[in-house]
């Protein structure tokens, strides 16, 4: 009784070609990409959230005639309250500009993934599996 049921619970022998493999191949690559996009769009987003918290505690100061240091690669030069305020603006843009570059790229990175989530499981059916582990 056993073996009948594993007959009918059997999946189909479905040939492999080049072109499916290469398509297998591309949908993996493009996965880890995106993952990796995801990750940089976060490390970004953290940087751009410390850099409005120090604009808010530069805000905050009182003392308009004090430098405050700024970092410049490995390098802190001291500026004052007003020029750090525009730096940190100016980072600030850049870094949302990086963030929208990067989402964008992600965006067309899930398109090309959907196109061939449809190819792939059109032709393989439940004999393949597409979806990311959640681990």
């Amino acid at each position: 009784m056993a073996a009948t049921m594993k007959k009918g619970v059997a999946a189909e022998d479905v040939n492999v070609t080049f072109e499916d493999q290469q398509k297998i191949n591309k949908f993996a690559r493009n996965t880890n990409r995106m993952s990796e996009l995801k990750d940089e769009i976060e490390a970004k987003k953290k940087s751009l959230q410390n850099l409005e918290d120090a604009s808010d505690d530069l805000m905050m100061c009182d003392d308009d005639a004090m430098l405050i240091p700024y970092q410049i690669g490995d390098v802190f030069i001291s500026h004052s309250q007003e020029e750090t305020q525009e730096l940190l603006e100016a980072a600030k843009e850049a870094l949302q500009e990086e963030i929208k570059g990067l989402e964008g790229r992600v965006s067309s990175i899930q398109g090309v993934l959907g196109d061939l989530k449809v190819q792939l499981y059109a032709k393989f059916g439940n004999n393949i599996n597409l979806e990311a582990d959640e681990s």
